[in-house]
């Protein structure tokens, strides 16, 4: 998997897309619409279509992460990226950060000190500093 050559803009326009959507479990989540989704925008390949439209509500989620062999949510990532140490994540990677949910991590977009997250009323931010693991898109 690699980057496209115009990466930084398909980023840039996939973040503008993400704010001006809902979120809704199976296709506009933490995973499938946005971690998923940007490791799509730069590379154009789609890791998300194993679990797109699968399931509509947390419980559902959880289940499709179970079912496909995973613990948490960072584990499933890893199943699709190569894990790198978090001091080496870079604008666009994806950054896991412990969450005490049952998915157990919150996934974010590297985005320089901060990260680009994906909540239930919209995207935020987070200090970089609460990732405890990374894992390098392209």
């Amino acid at each position: 998997m690699q980057r496209l050559c115009d990466w930084p803009a398909r980023l840039h326009a996939f973040i503008d897309q993400v704010k001006r959507s809902s979120h809704r479990y199976g296709t506009q989540d933490c995973l499938v619409g946005f971690a998923f989704g940007a490791v799509t925008a730069l590379t154009g390949e789609d890791p998300a279509a194993l679990y797109r439209g699968r399931y509509d509500t947390a419980k559902g989620a959880l289940r499709v992460m179970r079912e496909a062999g995973h613990a948490n949510l960072a584990d499933l990532v890893a199943s699709h990226l190569p894990e790198i140490h978090v001091s080496r994540a870079r604008l666009g990677d994806l950054a896991a950060i412990p969450d005490g949910s049952p998915f157990g991590f919150a996934l974010g977009i590297v985005n320089g000190e901060r990260l680009l997250v994906m909540r239930e009323d919209g995207l935020g931010t987070t200090d970089f500093t609460a990732a405890t693991r990374a894992f390098r898109v392209g």
